[in-house]
């Protein structure tokens, strides 16, 4: 039986006033159609009221103990991007260019935006960098964006950020955050790693030249979300099933890295709104052939949300609908649809509310609920459950699940 779980990130939403959530509002007859064929349901990917983050969502929906398996942001950031590989005890941070002034203060935090090519010619000012008898490697992914790791003996991910989150603000130092002799060695070769990047950035020609054209110089790098990379038992041990993963967005394909799952690179999957979602319902249905289950994922709802945009997000369930839907549901057995978390354009952020689930197989009972959304869902069936719930759920409606007992 090979099953599918999309999960639609950030598509939970809420009524403002009278305004039905996009998922009320989207035209989707292809989504509604299993809906009315499944079953509904909602979770609480980390408990009731909490509110998660994209990260710990995963993790706990893949089954995994967010407390005792979590490295952290960094590491997934790292794993999800091509050309790195991380060895146990490496330190990894989420990093970004940046503009600041001579007094250290930020003036844009994307370093007006660069884009990719432009970013790209600078990281091997920064890639290769030896500090303290530990290596500096770092990658620049898209526009403004990249990761650093730390690579070298007695290093720790307890560590404070040193992007303060604020333009305006004074770039931070990082501070170890235990008394551990690991913590206080990697804390000081982050401060000198800052300090060393800004004046080889500052006097880098590409920077020089920004400035010539009026544009924001990327001369700094700030580091956040930092965490040790460790190996945790892989999904296809934990679960019985091989998995795979189709995302364009590099935390997606870390975590599913981080687990074991065979991550397909996809030539369109930007991870954003411009996706090209009939390629990765593609590729879904080209790794089903050698897996029992695939993850797909899709980002644009979650940007949407961030942005306040209902229109923009009901533009995406439209397009999932249209470009995705009527490939996979004639591939696979089983297919089940929810998201990480909710991301309510009134509140344009995350929320503890939960996010509606839908499963469609031949061994998921039918409920009668016909339209896939958030209030419909919460009449359905599969009722109200936790993250750590729909792996088991999944493995029973793929009849591969264990019997406890005689």
């Amino acid at each position: 039986m090979k099953s599918l779980l999309m999960i639609m990130d950030g598509i939970g939403d809420i009524r403002d006033g009278n305004r039905p959530t996009p998922l009320e509002a989207a035209r989707k007859p292809n989504i509604d159609r299993l809906a009315k064929e499944g079953s509904l349901g909602l979770m609480h990917t980390l408990g009731r009221g909490v509110k998660p983050g994209s990260d710990t969502a995963h993790l706990a929906i893949f089954g995994y103990d967010i407390f005792s398996e979590y490295p952290g942001r960094g590491p997934f950031e790292a794993l999800g991007t091509e050309g790195i590989h991380l060895m146990p005890g490496d330190i990894a941070f989420r990093a970004n260019f940046a503009t600041v002034d001579k007094k250290m203060k930020i003036t844009d935090r994307r370093a007006g935006r660069i884009e990719s090519a432009s970013a790209k010619k600078l990281e091997k000012y920064i890639n290769g960098m030896e500090i303290e008898k530990t290596k500096v490697i770092f990658k620049q992914t898209t526009e403004h964006r990249g990761v650093l790791v730390l690579r070298g003996d007695r290093l720790s991910g307890r560590v404070s950020d040193t992007d303060p989150h604020e333009t305006g603000a004074m770039i931070k130092s990082s501070e170890h955050l235990d008394t551990s002799a690991e913590a206080k060695k990697t804390a000081r070769i982050m401060n000198i790693l800052t300090n060393e990047v800004h004046k080889k950035l500052s006097n880098a020609p590409e920077n020089l030249e920004r400035i010539k054209k009026g544009l924001h110089p990327a001369n700094m790098i700030l580091c956040r979300g930092g965490g040790e990379y460790f190996k945790v038992e892989k999904f296809e041990d934990r679960h019985g099933i091989k998995a795979a993963c189709v995302a364009g967005g590099s935390l997606y394909k870390g975590v599913a890295a981080f687990i074991g799952m065979d991550v397909v690179h996809v030539s369109g999957a930007t991870g954003d709104r411009y996706s090209d979602y009939f390629s990765k319902a593609r590729a879904a249905v080209q790794a089903s052939k050698d897996h029992d289950l695939v993850f797909l994922h899709v980002k644009a709802g979650d940007s949407f949300g961030h942005d306040g945009d209902h229109d923009g997000k009901k533009s995406t369930i439209e397009k999932v609908d249209k470009d995705i839907i009527p490939m996979v549901s004639d591939n696979f057995d089983l297919i089940v649809i929810t998201a990480d978390h909710s991301t309510p354009c009134m509140i344009k952020g995350h929320s503890g509310h939960p996010v509606p689930i839908l499963a469609y197989g031949k061994l998921v009972r039918k409920d009668g609920c016909v339209n896939f959304n958030e209030y419909e869902a919460a009449k359905g069936s599969i009722g109200q459950i936790v993250g750590e719930d729909l792996m088991q759920l999944m493995l029973n409606w793929m009849d591969k699940n264990n019997k406890i007992g005689e």
